[in-house]
């Protein structure tokens, strides 16, 4: 099929309030989300959706649908992201979690990265004070204090660098953030990529908590109860840059077989806490424990905690991942102690 996806842009500069106009024209929004961030394919999806998508937009199917556009990612050298939800330049990611899943300690990271590739770093500030973002500001550039002080900086800033821009939901709800990137539509600037996080946790209980998203990480309580860091849901975290027409096949393959490891092992885990390893089928022993191995090895040491956590930072080529990654489907690795894969960087 052609390459073809939603105009996530324009969704989301004609409809900021898109879970509520979704719901009213008797859309759900988890499908529109998924529309947005390429879990659906746009090939797949109902007519009807497409149409009343177009008729909210106010826009002809045209200009909605996207055809024969590559998305572009940015390729992070943190395993679990590239992999399964892999960040599109110059699109939107949504930061869904509630205090205490370590989002910050992610956002802190990607900018102490982006920083040394060469990104201008810029964070629109939060109402109120929060020491929690004292992290994320050691590597920040510029603190911009009010929508338009960011618009001006990035227009002066992007016309040289690409941009990582991070604000808090707050300024989501108010249409500010809208606002602005309709605004730097206008300028000639380079890709401006935009973070998008939630403080207050509030994120977790919403169906479309930022709008259209080009790429969605969904943070995990268990994975962070278990210290399994970075917490981000393999199953649930998505990015249009996983449509198939726009991302290696290779790279499809491996995603896709590595989440429904994922996925049985959860439930296989659920019975193993009830009633131990004996109460799981001989037959699932195996993808038990692959899926044990797999998770482990997406765990990662971050540059910005080695002071805490006392392992040195690692990143991992999105090449490397892959392979390592097809070993632990593939069995190479099932003589491996589970202990050994834990926070390393390659196998």
């Amino acid at each position: 099929m052609e390459n073809i996806r939603l105009n996530v842009p324009l969704l989301r500069r004609r409809v900021p309030n898109l879970t509520s106009a979704a719901k009213e024209v008797g859309l759900r929004p988890a499908t529109v989300s998924n529309l947005c961030t390429g879990k659906i394919p746009v090939g797949r999806s109902e007519v009807r959706t497409i149409v009343a998508l177009a008729e909210l937009a106010q826009c002809s199917l045209d200009e909605l649908i996207l055809r024969g556009e590559n998305v572009e990612m940015i390729e992070t050298k943190i395993k679990t992201l590239d992999l399964f939800a892999p960040i599109v330049k110059g699109g939107t990611i949504g930061l869904v979690a509630r205090p205490g899943m370590g989002q910050l300690v992610v956002l802190a990271e990607l900018f102490y990265r982006f920083k040394r590739e060469g990104f201008t770093t810029v964070l629109l500030k939060p109402e109120k004070d929060h020491p929690e973002l004292a992290e994320i500001l050691e590597d920040t550039e510029i603190v911009a204090e009010t929508i338009e002080k960011a618009f001006e900086e990035m227009s002066v800033m992007g016309k040289t660098k690409e941009i990582i821009f991070v604000a808090d939901r707050s300024h989501v709800l108010t249409g500010e953030i809208y606002e602005l990137q309709e605004k730097l539509q206008d300028v000639d600037i380079k890709a401006v990529t935009t973070f998008l996080l939630d403080l207050k946790g509030a994120s977790v209980d919403e169906d479309l908590p930022y709008g259209p998203l080009e790429t969605l990480w969904q943070f995990d309580m268990d994975l962070a109860a278990r210290h399994r860091f970075p917490a981000v849901n393999p199953i649930y975290s998505t990015s249009s840059v996983l449509e198939g027409a726009h991302l290696d096949q290779n790279h499809l393959t491996i995603q896709q077989k590595a989440q429904k490891l994922l996925r049985r092992y959860r439930e296989l885990r659920s019975l193993v806490n009830v009633k131990g390893i004996n109460g799981i089928p001989a037959s699932e022993i195996e993808t038990y424990h692959r899926g044990e191995r797999l998770e482990a090895y997406l765990t990662q040491p971050f540059y910005v905690a080695e002071d805490f956590t006392g392992i040195k930072g690692a990143e991992v080529s999105l090449k490397d991942t892959l392979n390592d990654v097809k070993k632990i489907l593939d069995g190479a690795v099932d003589s491996k102690d589970i202990s050994s894969l834990n926070f390393i960087g390659t196998i």
